[in-house]
């Protein structure tokens, strides 16, 4: 029978160690034999006692190798207190005792590896018994499981069984070689399962830990459940396929909808790809305990591949549902040329002022549910304000509507618009004449009756109506309303228009750079406007975004960002145009147009329609042009309010005649405007004749000069 070669060795120290054991102390105590064995004796008790006191697993084996050390060490000092060899010649059988109990115990072959196991293959039993041939079925385990499930159960009892666990039962995923479902139990009953990772899983069939799934296990009739119960997934194909080619539900759970994901918690619905529009939809809803979708617009349009002020990425929420639109280039770098289809209102008012980023069209209204709307529109020189504007003039020239346009300074596409206007003019003193109109305009049409003999609130679908629709537009307004003679009346007139002129047909449409009220611009004619239209602002500042539209009413949480300087694709080849020298190419500033319409309280961005005027926009107004009832210019004649605007003032227009004796200029009206003509055409009341508190508040106008 072979032995190992430490086994022969160690047995020959101990054989030959023994004389010298029991020698050294009686030939010669105190020499470096017996000093030397004194000294391993002593760190032999030491190894025992820090073995012992640490109390982990496998110090008895530590303790046992240390054992032969000490025993050596207490034979020697046992013949050194012994006369001579001792009684029966002790110290000798002491010697010998030691010898054979390593021999036999053999501490250091048989206990120096910790999972020592005896060399069975060396023997002719079990050589014999590996040449034999292998059964070509296993034996059925007790439990009847298949070929499958004892496969996976010596894999995982090779490794140990992980978390002290059972393989119940594995099943193969159908299509993958190496995808599996297993079900683990606790080995003892009634135990938990506990301290198993996924690495764990992940060695024992030697995967990555990102493809190892855990799931809890629901009771069901015939099988156990609860925490003594454990389901793994263990997917490594799945996830190769899935890195390499996953499927739109895939890609969207991994890159968009995670739990850090640009939408989080959100599962993909469905994928819409419009080639005609170039744009694809992406269709998510969010589970309602999660609450409103929240949106990472930078990571979404980074996951996307694309970037955020390319303006190609649009998102819609809708309830739980999250629409993402990506074009293949920014629709709000796109001409949409206006029509007269398009600006033709329908049944309801509305008509078509642009295309939102989505793709959907953006409409405005000529009137509301409350009577004629009002219209607001804030664009800085150059954003598209006029071109604006024109769409509104068109759309309620069409509707049937009288237009009359005042704006303070004259330009080329202005003019235009005036020739198909009922009334078109120039400056503050034309502005203030017009809202002196519209004023006493309320009074007359508050005296019509309609066909039935009763007077009624105008209706944009009401039959019966003996005056036209009235839309009066005020371009450059805040310039007018800070002008030095007639400002301040231009704006109390505006605000009161603003509020009784829609229940007479009478829509106000104001145009400017700004809102804010330390700009001229007061709280109730905003407001005013706000409720009653449908504001459009255009190529605001980044700086003044937040500020406009608190200005507008927009709550915080639905203020936009900024809109990108261009939506044209950044040029390429910088890095070289730097290398040969080569300076960067003009910027497009191509936005616009674009902007913002703010239907409800989100505001929503917009492309508005293009209209070309060097082409001519004749063909987008009626042949005719709407004009006021003889009525009206009869009652607004006899109020000495009708007639042409471009005049200079007339006398007593603004106030009575200074007397001779007075050191005014003759030809100036007094600052702030003076007082307005009355209706029935009479003559303006005299200062110094007060008969109502009207009156009254004029007359400390013109005194203050407010």
């Amino acid at each position: 029978m072979s032995r190992a070669r430490s086994v022969v060795l160690e047995r020959l120290a101990y054989t030959l160690a023994a004389p010298a054991v029991a020698v050294a102390p009686n030939y010669a105590p105190g020499g470096a034999v017996s000093t030397g064995i004194a000294l391993a004796g002593a760190a032999g008790a030491a190894g025992m006692y820090l073995a012992a006191r640490s109390g982990e697993h496998g110090a008895g084996r530590k303790i046992l190798r240390w054992s032969p050390l000490t025993l050596a060490a207490a034979v020697d000092i046992a013949a050194a207190f012994t006369p001579g060899w001792g009684p029966w010649a002790l110290d000798g059988w002491l010697a010998a005792g030691w010898a054979a109990a390593g021999c036999t115990v053999l501490p250091y072959s048989r206990h120096a590896r910790r999972r020592h196991r005896p060399a069975l293959a060396h023997s002719p039993a079990v050589q014999q018994w590996a040449l034999q041939p292998q059964p070509a079925v296993a034996p059925v385990p007790a439990d009847g499981a298949d070929t499958f499930t004892r496969s996976v159960r010596s894999l995982w009892e090779r490794a140990g069984s992980p978390g002290r666990t059972h393989v119940a039962v594995a099943h193969r995923h159908p299509g993958m070689p190496h995808d599996l479902t297993m079900m683990l139990r606790a080995t003892e009953p009634g135990r938990p399962i506990a301290g198993l990772s996924p690495a764990a899983v992940a060695a024992a069939f030697s995967i990555s830990e990102d493809d190892v799934t855990f799931t809890s296990v629901a009771r069901q009739e015939g099988r156990q459940g609860g925490p003594g119960w454990l389901e793994v997934h263990l997917t490594p194909d799945l996830a190769a396929r899935r890195r390499e080619a996953p499927t739109d539900e895939e890609w969207w759970g991994d890159r968009i909808g995670g739990e850090t994901g640009p939408v989080p918690g959100s599962v993909f619905l469905q994928k819409v790809r419009d080639d005609g529009r170039r744009v694809t939809h992406y269709l998510a809803r969010v589970p309602d305990e999660l609450g409103e979708p929240r949106v990472k617009m930078h990571a979404l349009a980074s996951a996307l591949k694309t970037k955020y002020d390319e303006g190609r990425l649009f998102v819609t929420i809708d309830g739980s549902q999250v629409l993402v639109s990506l074009w293949d280039t920014s629709p709000l770098a796109q001409i949409f040329p206006a029509t007269r289809e398009l600006l033709t209102p329908d049944k309801d008012g509305r008509w078509v002022t642009g295309y939102l980023g989505n793709g959907q069209p953006a409409r405005n209204r000529v009137y509301t549910d409350r009577g004629a709307a009002h219209g607001l529109f804030v664009a800085p020189s150059g954003g598209g304000k006029t071109q604006l504007m024109a769409l509104h003039v068109a759309a309620d020239a069409l509707f049937g509507a009288v237009v009359m346009l005042a704006t303070e300074a004259p330009d080329e596409k202005t003019a235009a618009l005036g020739r198909h206007t009922a009334r078109y003019g120039v400056g503050a003193l034309y502005m203030i004449r017009l809202l002196r109109t519209l004023d006493a305009l309320m009074e007359i049409r508050g005296q019509m009756p309609w066909d039935d003999g009763v007077v009624h609130e105008w209706s944009g679908d009401a039959a019966g109506c003996p005056y036209r629709m009235l839309s009066a537009y005020l371009d450059e307004f805040l310039s007018a309303a800070r002008h030095e003679l007639y400002g301040a009346e231009i704006m109390d007139l505006a605000e009161r228009v603003s509020v009784k002129g829609r229940k007479y047909g009478i829509g106000l449409k104001v145009a400017g750079q700004s809102v804010y009220v330390q700009d001229g611009f007061t709280q109730l004619l905003c407001e005013n406007l706000r409720e009653n239209c449908i504001p459009v602002v255009l190529k605001v500042a980044p700086k003044k975004v937040s500020d406009m539209f608190k200005a507008l009413g927009t709550p915080s949480e639905h203020i936009p960002d900024p809109l990108p300087r261009s939506f044209s694709p950044a040029e390429e080849g910088r890095i070289e145009r730097v290398m040969r020298g080569e300076p960067e190419p003009p910027a497009d500033s191509n936005t616009g147009g674009a902007g913002w319409i703010i239907e409800s309280k989100q505001p929503d961005v917009l492309r508005t329609l293009f209209m070309d005027f060097k082409a001519g926009i004749d063909g987008y107004f009626p042949h005719t042009i709407a004009t006021l009832t003889d009525h009206e210019i009869h009652e607004l004649e006899a109020r000495e309010l009708w007639f042409d605007w471009t005049e200079p003032p007339r006398p007593g227009e603004f106030g009575p005649e200074p007397t001779d004796d007075e050191d005014w200029d003759q030809d100036a009206p007094k600052k702030g405007g003076g007082k307005r003509r009355s209706g029935g055409g009479q003559p303006a009341t005299r200062p110094d004749t007060v008969t109502s508190a009207r009156q009254a508040l004029e007359a400390i106008r013109n005194l203050t000069g407010v």
